[in-house]
């Protein structure tokens, strides 16, 4: 099961609110807040669709990338046994942690 959206290049997060009896969500990856609901998943689908499309239509408007950037470095937080336990594979491969992270990255991206 998935709580995601996708349409064209964009993904969107859904959530329920009971309080609300209400679908709502956030479009990801990019450097505004843009949200959207419905009451139905049919609704929810739509407004989804709709938020893409005006968003679309205001970053090329104003001149503005959609997406967000990324530079290529990022925090990784681990519990101190799984770090470890990385540094010491990473090590016994021949390899930094950064190389050994990269890779199983990449590895996942493959086969997942």
């Amino acid at each position: 099961m998935t709580d995601k959206l996708r349409f064209k290049d964009f993904i969107g997060s859904v959530h329920f609110s009971s309080e609300d009896e209400v679908f709502y969500g956030r479009i990801e990856g990019i450097n505004d807040l843009v949200t959207f609901e419905g009451s139905t998943v049919n609704k929810l689908k739509k407004a989804f669709r709709e938020a893409v499309e005006d968003y679309l239509n205001l970053c090329k408007e104003a001149g503005k990338e959609v997406f967000k950037s990324f530079k290529g470095t990022f925090n990784v937080r681990l519990n101190p046994e799984l770090h470890s336990k990385a540094f010491e594979h990473a090590i016994l491969e021949g390899k930094t942690l950064n190389q050994f992270v990269k890779e199983a990255i990449e590895q996942k991206l493959k086969t997942g």
